[in-house]
C-alpha cells in the first residue's frame, strides 16, 4: 500500500524530492492509515449493530472519502512547489466525489410511493413505472424475497434496494424496497416481469387493502 501512494516521489526528479520532507511523511501516511482502518472497522461495526444496517452503510460510504479528504489536504504541509498544487487537485477531486456521493444516497434514500388509482398501478421515484390495470396479472403479499444473487443495475444500501437484481435462479427482478418491511408486496406483470415493493411507513399490507378497494378487477393472490 504504501508503495503505491509513495510511488510518485519515487519518479520525482532530485531536485523535486528535495522538495519533499520524505523522513516526516512516512510516519504520518502510516499512522494515518493504522487509525483510518481501526477506526473504520469500530465504527462500522457499532452504527451497524447498535444504530441500524443503513446508518452503518451511510458511515462506509461517507468516512473514507473524508478522512482521505482530511489526510491529502494535511498531508501539503510536507512538501512545496509542484507536489503542493497537485495536493490541491487531489483535495477538489476527492470534493467532487464527495458530493457525488451525497447526491446519489439522497436519491436512493428518498422514498418511492406506490400510488394507486382507478385504472392503474404507479411506482414513483427511481426505478418506478407506471402499470395499467391490462399489464398486471397479480398482486400477492410474500414473507420474502427469492434469493439475490447479484445487483445489475441498481442503489443497494442496508435495508434500501431499488433497481434490477438477479436471483441465484437466474432470473431478473426489480426491487423497490424502501425498507425490510414485511409482507413485501409482489406485483406481477402480464410479461412475466416481477415486482417487489415495500413502503418506508406506511403498513404493506395496508396498500393492497387500498388496491383492492380501488382495484377490485385486479386478481390478489393469498
Amino acid at each position: 500500500m504504501r508503495d503505491t501512494f509513495l510511488s510518485g516521489y519515487n519518479t520525482m526528479s532530485e531536485e523535486d524530492r528535495k522538495k519533499v520532507d520524505i523522513q516526516a511523511y512516512v510516519p504520518y501516511f502510516r499512522n494515518f492509515h493504522l487509525f483510518l482502518g481501526i477506526s473504520f472497522l469500530i465504527g462500522g461495526i457499532a452504527l451497524y449493530f447498535f444504530v441500524s444496517e443503513n446508518a452503518g452503510g451511510v458511515f462506509l460510504a461517507f468516512y473514507p472519502i473524508i478522512a482521505y479528504i482530511y489526510f491529502t489536504a494535511t498531508s501539503s504541509r510536507f512538501s512545496k512547489g509542484q507536489s503542493k498544487k497537485w495536493n490541491k487537485v487531489a483535495v477538489g477531486i476527492l470534493g467532487a466525489s464527495l458530493l457525488l456521493v451525497m447526491g446519489l444516497l439522497a436519491a436512493g434514500f428518498k422514498e418511492n410511493k406506490l400510488v394507486v388509482d382507478s385504472t392503474s398501478v404507479s411506482f414513483n421515484g427511481s426505478y418506478g413505472e407506471k402499470l395499467g390495470i391490462e399489464e398486471i396479472q397479480t398482486v400477492r403479499l410474500v414473507n420474502q424475497l427469492p434469493p439475490i444473487a447479484l445487483k445489475k443495475n441498481g442503489f443497494a444500501l442496508g435495508t434500501i434496494n431499488k433497481g434490477y437484481f438477479g436471483t441465484k435462479d437466474g432470473e431478473t427482478v426489480k426491487l423497490i424496497l424502501n425498507s425490510d418491511n414485511k409482507p413485501i408486496i409482489l406485483v406481477t406483470k402480464t410479461n412475466g416481469k416481477k415486482i417487489y415493493y415495500s413502503a418506508k411507513d406506511q403498513s404493506n399490507v395496508e396498500i393492497v387493502e387500498e388496491m383492492k378497494q380501488k382495484l377490485p378487477t385486479l386478481s390478489y393472490e393469498k
